[in-house]
């Protein structure tokens, strides 16, 4: 029982670690917030809210300069300033906004938060595991190493759960009216907007999907609702 001792540990670490940065998320985003006034998106959120059937969809817009949309661990949905302003310029238009909004709701619904606190702890455990045996035989690297392969295994399992959340945006955007198409339109113009250069890192170490490969799994699913 005690060689298990230090994984038993690290779940609890990690379990305790997650519970304190959602806490502090939270803390900022209430801080740092306000609900959504925009008289067009709050008219999305409605469309968005009657294809759900429920009463309405909050949305607040978190100050920060950052383009960018998310969903916090307890539900709540955001779009930060930057976002915001990049709509006031006519950077983005209404529509593509709400394809943020039901991006994040389906991260909700989806129940990524908890998922992804479930899976940190487990990653804990098991760069705990793997760094105890391969520092049996590499004491100088075997760390380095586990950290690296649980870094690959965050990044894969975080691009999964953003190929889930565009999907169930696809499906809401196309039963509340709106569509797919602001959601393409969307990706096609964040990476420039956002700043992002090309070529930073493969694929495979993002959290996020490449731009294109998102794009190309939205049109085959509206083919396939045709």
């Amino acid at each position: 029982m005690l060689r298990f001792a230090p994984i038993i540990l690290a779940v609890l670490y990690g379990y305790a670690l997650y519970r304190f940065s959602a806490w502090r998320t939270a803390r900022q985003l209430n801080a740092r917030s306000a609900p959504l006034a925009h008289p067009v998106l709050v008219s999305y959120c409605a469309q968005m809210a009657g294809a759900l059937d429920l009463p309405n969809v909050k949305v607040y817009i978190y100050d920060v300069p950052q383009i960018n949309g998310l969903a916090s661990p307890d539900g709540r949905i955001f779009l930060t300033r930057g976002f915001i302003e990049a709509y006031e310029r006519g950077d983005v238009t209404a529509e593509e906004l709400a394809s943020v909004i039901a991006h994040e709701l389906g991260h909700v619904a989806l129940g990524h938060s908890r998922r992804r606190m479930i899976d940190f702890s487990s990653q804990n455990a098991m760069r705990t595991a793997i760094a105890m045996v391969l520092t049996r035989f590499l004491p100088w690297g075997g760390a380095y190493i586990a950290n690296a392969l649980m870094s690959l295994l965050a990044a894969r399992l975080s691009r999964g759960d953003e190929y889930e959340a565009d999907a169930y945006a696809a499906a809401l955007l196309t039963k509340s009216g709106i569509g797919t198409g602001p959601q393409i339109s969307l990706f096609e113009k964040l990476d420039k907007i956002s700043g992002a250069q090309k070529g930073q890192a493969p694929a495979w170490l993002l959290s996020h999907p490449k731009t294109s490969e998102r794009i190309k799994a939205i049109e085959n699913k509206t083919k396939n609702w045709q």
